[in-house]
């Protein structure tokens, strides 16, 4: 599972949700961030952000606000 984040224009947090690794892979079962960010913004709309509870993506769990 991934977790992406919703930002707003000024970059702060406006929901986050959590997203099946199928829909952040490319067709070789590579995870790929502008892949679940496109799936987000597809379903969803806005701008997101792929964060990670174990500070493995951008070094902080991304919250709200």
């Amino acid at each position: 599972m991934a977790h992406f984040v919703e930002l707003d224009a000024n970059n702060v947090v406006l929901r986050g949700i959590v997203v099946n690794n199928p829909d952040t892979a490319d067709e070789n079962g590579v995870e790929k961030e502008y892949i679940g960010a496109a799936f987000c913004e597809r379903l969803l709309g806005g701008t997101w952000k792929q964060t990670s509870y174990n500070n493995n993506i951008r070094k902080r769990y991304a919250g709200i606000g």
